[in-house]
């Protein structure tokens, strides 16, 4: 059997179908990781093969568009196609509730308004004042959002400049060594971001840099930190609802 480097140079140079087929098994593996981290893999209703199936498209997508000569790892740039074929499949599907979806927004939109009216990080009690909610009926709300895609790092959401389009995920793992041609699209966003990040309650970053820095699941997390797996579901998502809140808040005073 040919090597996976003879299966790249050959599949560049001719588009041999059977050398694309080896492309796809070797890298299957990959599928699945990304749809296992995915915070879609949680949401009821989203099969995993199905997740796994979709993911398969965007891995094909990705050896048919991949281009080394940029210098990005297959791999990276395999992820990034890869989840971004699992979420249109999400939304095509609509597996996530109106209701979560609508809980979510607005959950967003009092993050967002209390911290900038502070000009820190929120504390529970603060955001459910402003709802006129107990802190119970928060945790509830925080609960019921709870792995939907639509709260995700995964999601892609709008930078900075009006044409700009990134993924969270990306983002945090690109604080550390972004890659120039990426750093140089989004500069301004990944800013932002790096800032928003550096600013999380430190519980919330250590969630944030543990999942997708280390590569731990939600459980490795709770061990390390002496929590449930519950919990850190809880941390992880309000730690993406203030990012997300403080990204739109840029990037709507950017347009002013």
């Amino acid at each position: 059997m040919a090597s996976l480097e003879d299966a790249w140079k050959t599949y560049r140079e001719t588009g041999d179908h059977t050398c694309r087929e080896r492309l796809v098994i070797a890298y299957v593996g990959l599928v699945k990781s990304v749809v296992g981290r995915m915070s879609v893999s949680r949401v009821p209703g989203a099969e995993y093969d199905d997740l796994v199936s979709s993911g398969i498209l965007g891995l094909i997508d990705a050896i048919d568009r991949f281009d080394p000569d940029k210098g990005v790892k297959f791999e990276a740039y395999a992820t990034t196609r890869i989840r971004g074929a699992v979420l249109d499949a999400c939304r095509k599907n609509d597996w996530v509730p109106r209701s979560v979806r609508q809980t979510a927004r607005r959950l967003e939109r009092v993050y967002s308004a209390v911290e900038n009216r502070l000009g820190r990080s929120a504390t529970d009690v603060e955001i459910a004042d402003e709802m006129g909610i107990a802190v119970e009926e928060l945790e509830k709300m925080l609960r019921e959002i709870n792995g939907s895609y639509l709260v995700s790092l995964d999601e892609t959401v709008p930078g900075v400049d009006d044409d700009d389009s990134i993924t969270i995920a990306d983002r945090i793992e690109d604080t550390t060594s972004p890659a120039p041609d990426e750093l140089a699209a989004d500069a301004s966003a990944l800013e932002v971001l790096t800032e928003a990040v550096c600013r999380l309650p430190e519980r919330e970053r250590l969630v944030v840099s543990l999942y997708y820095n280390d590569g731990l699941t939600l459980r490795e997390i709770g061990e390390v930190m002496g929590v449930t797996e519950s919990r850190v579901s809880q941390l992880h998502t309000k730690a993406i609802l203030r990012l997300r809140g403080r990204l739109a808040r840029a990037r709507t005073q950017h347009a002013v």
